[in-house]
C-alpha cells in the first residue's frame, strides 16, 4: 500500500476543502458588500471590523435555527436534496489542477484522463438535487422550480459540452493538467500574444476560442442558476422556488451549493481557458519572451514557485467571482421563452458552428 500517495491525496483533499469553503463563505460577503457599494448602501459593517466576521455569523445562524420538517412533504427525498445540490459540486473539484507542484507533489486530487468527461458526468447530477427538492416539497412554487431548473440546466449543458470541443481539437487531450501544459507552451486559449505570437495559427484560432470561452462562461452562469438566468428560484414569481418549503441547515446546503458551484465552475473555466494556474512573466534575458515560474525547481525555489502558481490559480478564480457578482447585480432576469430560446436558437447553434470553424483551421494548419 503506497501511504505515501495516501497521505498527499487527503493532505490535498483536506487543503483544497479548506480553501474553497473560505473562498465561499467570503464570496457570500463580497457579494453582499459589492451589490451594496452598487445599490449606494452600506452592506455588513456590524460583526468584525468592516463586517469581515459576518460569514461566520451567518453560519451560526444557519447552525442553530430550529430545523422544521413541514409535514407534507416526502421526508426522505425532502432531506436527500439539499445533499445532492452540494455534494456534485465539491466532487468536480477532484480533478482540478489548482496548482503545479509542490513539494515534488502535483496538485491534482486524481489526475485522470478524461478529466473533462467527469466534470460533466458529475456537475449534471446537481439538477437531481433541484428536481428532488421542488417534487418532495409537495408545493406549487418549489415544483415549478424544480420543472423549470430541469429544462433549464438540459438546455444549457448542450451548449456547455459544445463549447469545451474546440479545445480537444486544438490541445488533443481531455486530461486537465494535459490542456494546461498545453497552455503553457502554447499561450493560453483566448490570448494567442502569450507564448509563441508569432504562430500565424493561434491568431486564427483567437476569435473561435474567444466565442467558446463566452458560451462557456454564460452557460455556466445558467448550470449555476445565477442572474440573469436564476429563473428556477425567481423571488419575484416563485417566492423562492424550489427551497421555498427549506429553512435551517437545509437552506443553508443549497445557499452553499450555489457558492461552491460557483467556484467550481470559475476553477474549470480558469482551467480551460485562463492557463489554469500558470501565470506568464516578461523576461528579457536573450530578447524578448514569457517565463514560467517553475514550481519544480529544485530548493526553495522550487517551494516559492508552487505557492505562487496556487494564488496565481485561485486568484483568477475571485476575478471571475467578482463578475459573476457583478453581473448578478447589473442585468435585470430573462423571461423564461427568453431563456430557452438564447439556448436552443443562439448558443447551441453558435457552439456548433464554431466546432466546424476551428475543426477546418486546425486541418489547415496542421497541413
Amino acid at each position: 500500500m503506497d501511504y505515501f500517495l495516501i497521505g498527499t491525496s487527503l493532505a490535498k483533499i483536506a487543503g483544497l476543502l479548506a480553501v474553497v469553503l473560505g473562498i465561499m463563505n467570503y464570496s457570500v460577503y463580497a457579494e453582499r458588500r459589492i451589490s451594496a457599494l452598487i445599490q449606494d448602501r452600506l452592506g455588513p459593517n456590524r460583526v468584525g471590523p468592516a463586517g469581515l466576521l459576518q460569514p461566520i455569523a451567518d453560519a451560526f445562524k444557519f447552525l442553530l435555527k430550529e430545523d422544521f420538517t413541514p409535514g407534507h412533504v416526502n421526508k426522505f427525498y425532502y432531506w436527500l436534496a439539499p445533499c445532492l445540490a452540494m455534494i456534485p459540486a465539491i466532487a468536480t473539484l477532484a480533478v482540478v489542477p489548482f496548482g503545479s507542484t509542490l513539494f515534488g507533489v502535483p496538485m491534482v486530487i486524481a489526475d485522470i484522463n478524461v478529466g473533462v468527461l467527469y466534470v460533466f458526468a458529475i456537475a449534471s447530477l446537481g439538477v437531481y438535487g433541484i428536481v428532488l427538492a421542488g417534487w418532495s416539497s409537495n408545493s406549487k412554487y418549489p415544483f415549478l422550480g424544480g420543472i423549470r431548473s430541469s429544462s433549464q440546466m438540459i438546455s444549457y449543458e448542450l451548449s456547455l459540452g459544445l463549447a469545451v470541443i474546440p479545445i480537444f481539437l486544438v490541445a488533443g487531450q481531455l486530461r486537465l493538467t494535459s490542456i494546461v501544459r498545453f497552455q503553457i507552451e502554447h499561450g493560453w486559449m483566448i490570448a494567442p500574444f502569450i507564448g509563441d505570437w508569432t504562430n500565424i495559427g493561434k491568431w486564427l484560432l483567437a476569435v473561435p476560442m474567444l466565442v467558446s470561452f463566452l458560451v462557456f462562461t454564460i452557460a455556466i452562469f445558467a448550470e449555476t442558476n445565477r442572474l440573469p438566468f436564476d429563473l428556477p428560484e425567481a423571488e419575484t414569481e416563485l417566492v423562492g422556488g424550489y427551497h421555498t418549503e427549506y429553512g435551517s441547515m437545509k437552506f443553508g446546503l443549497f445557499f452553499l451549493g450555489e457558492y461552491i458551484a460557483m467556484i467550481t465552475g470559475s476553477a474549470i473555466i480558469v482551467t480551460l481557458f485562463l492557463g489554469g494556474w500558470h501565470l506568464p512573466l516578461p523576461s528579457w534575458h536573450g530578447g524578448f519572451h514569457w517565463a514560467v515560474v517553475n514550481g519544480s525547481a529544485p530548493g526553495w525555489r522550487g517551494i516559492i514557485g508552487g505557492i505562487f502558481n496556487i494564488a496565481c490559480f485561485f486568484a483568477k478564480v475571485a476575478a471571475l467571482l467578482f463578475i459573476f457578482i457583478w453581473v448578478r447585480w447589473s442585468l435585470p432576469r430573462f423571461r423564461y421563452d427568453q431563456l430557452m430560446r438564447l439556448g436552443w436558437v443562439f448558443f447551441f447553434e453558435i457552439a456548433l458552428v464554431n466546432i466546424f470553424v476551428v475543426a477546418v483551421i486546425v486541418a489547415y494548419i496542421s497541413k
